[in-house]
């Protein structure tokens, strides 16, 4: 039985086809699935995420953060906001 090789990175690595992600991990991977999309029909777009910590989604802005290296070559930027009253 040959096992396959698996690594921390291959949730944002597009070739791969099976891969194991959180549920925030998906809406990064999501983000830049829809980067290659838009780069395959001719268009040259960006993306922009911002959230702020405590949010009902708390964590997915960590997620973002953990994934910078993985955005930024895509064109997608995550920008951390704030909880201003």
């Amino acid at each position: 039985m040959v096992l396959n090789r698996v690594t921390l990175d291959d949730k944002y690595d597009l070739a791969k086809s099976r891969i194991f992600v959180t549920g925030f991990q998906s809406l990064v991977r999501l983000c830049m699935m829809q980067k290659e999309r838009d780069r395959r029909a001719g268009l040259n777009t960006a993306g922009f995420v911002t959230g702020y910590r405590g949010s009902p989604l708390g964590g997915l802005d960590y997620q973002f953060q953990r994934a910078i290296n993985h955005l930024a070559p895509r064109n997608v930027l995550f920008q951390a906001a704030i909880n201003a009253p």
